[in-house]
This record gives C-alpha cells, sequence and structure tokens, in this order.
C-alpha cells in the first residue's frame, strides 16, 4: 500500500480533534447519488455569531472505463470551480488533475494542474497554478518503509525566486497506532499521537510549539462509539477550551450531530457556544 499524501499525514489524530464539532454553525448536508452513477451533494450553514448564510451544491461523475472523474462545484459566493481527474491511464499509479476556478461577478478566472504519483515506497505530488506572469509551484514527497514515513513539503514562488515554504515530516504508523512529528519553516513544531485503544475508543494527543513567540499548544481529545449508531466525543486544550460532540444515526441516511464549546477559564461570563448538524444521505 502507498503511503499518505504529505497533506494526510498525522489525519488519524486530526480528525479525532476535528470530526463531529461544529462550533458556532447550524449544518445541513444532504448527499444522494441517480440510477447513473451521478453523485449529488449540497451543503449550507448558518454561521450564529455572524448571521452568514452559505451554502453550496457539487455534481460528481466518474467514468471507470475511461479513468476519468468531473467534479463541477458552485457556492453562494457565486464562485464556479470545475475539476478533471485522470487517473492510472497515462501510468500505473499516475494521477493527473486540471482544476479552474471563475467567479461570474467579477470575471476572474484560476487554474491549477496537478500531478500525484503512488507507489509501494513512495507518494510524490506536485502542483503549479496557470499564473503566466510566474506560477506558484508545490511539491511533496512521502516515503514509507516498515511503518516509518518521512515527508518533505516546498512551495516555490517563480516570479519571486524564492522559496516560500519548506517543511518536514516524520512519522510511524502501525494503522491502531501513529505518531506524526513536524517542522514548518523551522520555525512552528508539532507532533501528535493516535491510539484506537479498542473498536468503540480512539484518542488523539497533540502539541505544538511556535519559535518567534515561545508559544506552546497541548491538546487531549476522545471518541467513544456508544453503539452502531451512537458515539460521543470530548476534548480540551491548553487554554481551558472544553469541547464536547454527540452523533446519533437516526434512521438510514439520517444523521444528527450536537456539539458545544466551553470556555473553561470565562465560564461564568458566557461565551460558549454550540453547534448542530444534520446530514441527510439518499
Amino acid at each position: 500500500m502507498a503511503p499518505p499524501s504529505y497533506a494526510d499525514l498525522g489525519k488519524s489524530a486530526r480528525d479525532v480533534f476535528g470530526k463531529g464539532f461544529h462550533f458556532g454553525l447550524v449544518k445541513l448536508d444532504v448527499k444522494s447519488k441517480t440510477g447513473s452513477g451521478i453523485e449529488l451533494n449540497s451543503g449550507g450553514q448558518n454561521n450564529v455569531d455572524s448571521g452568514k448564510v452559505s451554502g453550496n451544491l457539487e455534481v460528481k461523475k466518474k467514468c471507470s472505463e475511461n479513468g476519468l472523474t468531473f467534479t463541477s462545484k458552485w457556492n453562494t459566493d457565486n464562485i464556479i470551480n470545475t475539476s478533471v481527474d485522470v487517473q492510472d491511464k497515462v501510468l500505473s499509479g499516475l494521477k493527473l488533475t486540471l482544476d479552474t476556478s471563475f467567479s461570474p461577478d467579477s470575471g476572474s478566472k484560476n487554474g491549477k494542474l496537478k500531478a500525484e504519483m503512488k507507489t509501494s515506497a513512495a507518494m510524490l505530488c506536485l502542483d503549479t497554478d496557470l499564473n503566466l506572469g510566474g506560477p506558484l509551484v508545490n511539491t511533496s514527497a512521502v516515503v514509507g518503509h516498515n511503518g516509518w514515513l518521512a515527508g518533505l513539503q516546498m512551495a516555490f514562488d517563480t516570479s519571486k525566486s524564492k522559496l516560500i515554504k519548506n517543511n518536514f515530516s516524520l512519522g510511524y504508523s502501525t494503522g491502531d497506532f501513529v505518531l506524526h512529528s513536524n517542522v514548518n519553516d523551522g520555525a512552528i513544531f508539532g507532533a501528535s499521537m493516535y491510539q484506537k485503544v479498542n473498536p468503540n475508543i480512539e484518542t488523539g494527543v497533540n502539541l505544538g510549539w511556535t519559535a518567534s513567540s515561545s508559544t506552546t499548544s497541548f491538546g487531549v481529545a476522545v471518541k467513544y462509539i456508544l453503539d452502531k449508531n451512537g458515539s460521543v466525543r470530548a476534548k480540551i486544550n491548553n487554554s481551558s477550551q472544553i469541547g464536547l460532540g454527540y452523533q446519533q444515526k437516526l434512521r438510514d441516511g439520517l444523521t444528527v450531530t450536537l456539539s458545544t464549546l466551553i470556555d473553561g477559564k470565562n465560564f461564568n461570563q458566557g461565551g460558549h457556544k454550540i453547534g448542530l448538524a444534520l446530514e441527510l444521505e439518499t
């Protein structure tokens, strides 16, 4: 099995901290699939603090016989994004993607070319935007051996002939246990640990340190599966922010998630946040 992409390193721990929490939001997600295989995804959310309402619509069609995937997205900012993927046709393990973005209001257009190569020992990624004045080139590589994972991520601004990102990571994964560490631009240091204690319990720990400000961050999170339809989540960080979440599958295709963020340092002053998410799937 190929190593993960650089962006997915440490994802297991991030999911324990991030999934199932929607603080300050009321969300609705609807997923469906037509008989011809077209996937339709739509969603909307209301930010309780600002009152802003936003929505999106996505249409995806896979042509397996040709190795092609077409995706089109629209959001309430009136931005249209379209992508075309070609996988395993030019070369086994190679995925090529063309992403485009268009704003009818302003007329602005953007594009990006991506290439991703998977082998049993390495994952290589390269993307560049279509700015003829000087594209921004992003590249990353992850190699794996006997559970060990090492990754390098860089970004180069050709218009300035300058390296603007230089990140490195090292980790170890056995599936149920994942260690991850990273150094971003030689100034931001991070580490995380994920462990699936048993089929019902997942835990995560993360650490962070920023050299410029000498600030440290720390957090612990846990997910407990009550039964096949329900789960609870909890997390806390060094700022005494406590997150709680409860997810329940009411019936096939209908899931509701409740979450709250409690400010432990200012408990009596209020300012705590709640969130509600509803997922429909047909």
